[in-house]
């Protein structure tokens, strides 16, 4: 038990810089308590104490702010930082290393007892702020959830999801786009991908059909190279929006 305490604040101290020092996190941290008697209430409705598992859990939620179901399986080194308004439902699970932000729900969309109906949040993964998880999928390991992002279907590893509800930006996804954009010297992530805001997404939806056609003409140009076909002129920027990035930074 005290290897877990001593594990969760060095996580806690690692993962926020405002964390002064290990008295600091025992004292004032609400997320560090919430996961310490969840252990407790976790322990209890395992063993069949249902009612006073329920009671330590309200306990918990009345002193933190954080309501974790006594049924809900939290991992090691969890931390839900700020955390008020966090609610984890009783068939969710959540792995090592997850971080968790306030006002985030991990809630079921079913009201069926006895199946899964909270989601499952994978080893490393982290939900922002305001997030919702409706539904008993898994948000796969190292995904992000974005903030005020609400989630009604499986997150794959190491994807993001953002906007109301989430669509899913995967790893590849977003790393051709963010290629698209320095080479045309144009940043739409600099107004934040994180944002479901229409013109980002249409800026996004701009760029894959860039990269789409780049790719095109370079799988031409390889063709007709082979058959001796001198295609060096072909092979150039097909757009230059660096006027739109000043325009959309202001200048």
């Amino acid at each position: 038990m005290f290897e877990r305490v001593r594990e969760d604040i060095a996580n806690i101290l690692a993962k926020d810089p405002a964390a002064r020092s290990a008295l600091d996190v025992w004292l004032s941290y609400p997320g560090f308590h919430a996961v310490r008697l969840h252990r407790v209430a976790n322990a209890l409705w395992r063993r069949g104490f249902r009612r006073l598992a329920r009671w330590v859990s309200h306990l918990s939620r009345f002193l933190t702010g954080i309501e974790i179901h006594p049924g809900a399986f939290i991992g090691r080194r969890v931390f839900i930082d700020h955390g008020m308004g966090v609610v984890i439902g009783e068939t969710a699970e959540v792995q090592d290393d997850v971080t968790i932000y306030q006002g985030v729900t991990l809630g079921g969309t079913s009201l069926e007892k006895g199946v899964k109906r909270h989601p499952t949040i994978a080893r490393g993964a982290i939900v922002s702020a305001g997030a919702k998880v409706l539904g008993g999928f898994t948000v796969g390991e190292g995904a992000r959830v974005g903030s005020n992002a609400v989630v009604l279907k499986p997150v794959p590893p190491g994807a993001t999801a953002v906007g109301i509800p989430a669509r899913i930006i995967t790893a590849e996804e977003q790393r051709r786009r963010e290629a698209t954009a320095q080479k045309m010297g144009f940043s739409a992530y600099g107004l934040s991908s994180n944002i479901d805001d229409p013109l980002v997404q249409a800026i996004h939806r701009m760029l894959d059909h860039i990269a789409d056609q780049d790719e095109r003409l370079n799988a031409i140009c390889s063709a007709l190279e082979a058959q001796g076909v001198a295609c060096a002129n072909l092979r150039r920027d097909t757009a230059d929006l660096r006027q739109i990035d000043a325009m959309l930074d202001g200048e």
